[in-house]
């Protein structure tokens, strides 16, 4: 299971709707090194500005990595780390999350990052096995 959901909040999905906000820190609390890496990226967006941020260091272990691949891979988690964050989010190779700010401006940048050509510029052998 990739998230701890609370009864609570369990309860509210098998009624219907879910609150966004109680979802959002449902993913914080369980995904703790996924949330720190794009919480503090999109701090590093806000006070540098620039084009996007993202982070090159691989995780420190396969949790953390789980963690990434989790929140990234979801639609509904990575939805709402959007929404969230007012950002957009692009992945690379189990480890290279990058945040993009909302808007036109961005597009072209997000559309090179995570163009076919972007991935395999990426690409090293220390990273086969990520």
């Amino acid at each position: 299971m990739s998230l701890d959901v609370s009864p609570a909040l369990l309860e509210q999905a098998e009624r219907g709707e879910v609150d966004e906000a109680a979802f959002v820190d449902c993913v914080r609390s369980s995904l703790p090194y996924a949330w720190e890496m794009i919480s503090s990226l999109v701090a590093q967006l806000k006070v540098d500005g620039g084009e996007f941020a993202d982070n090159q260091t691989p995780p420190p272990d396969e949790q953390a990595r789980g963690q990434l691949l989790r929140a990234l891979a979801s639609d509904a988690i990575r939805g709402s780390l959007e929404r969230h964050f007012g950002v957009r989010l692009a992945f690379q190779n189990c480890h290279r999350v990058a945040v993009f700010p909302l808007g036109d401006e961005a597009d072209d940048r997000l559309t090179r990052f995570t163009s076919i050509r972007g991935q395999l510029l990426n690409q090293s052998p220390e990273l086969r096995d990520c």
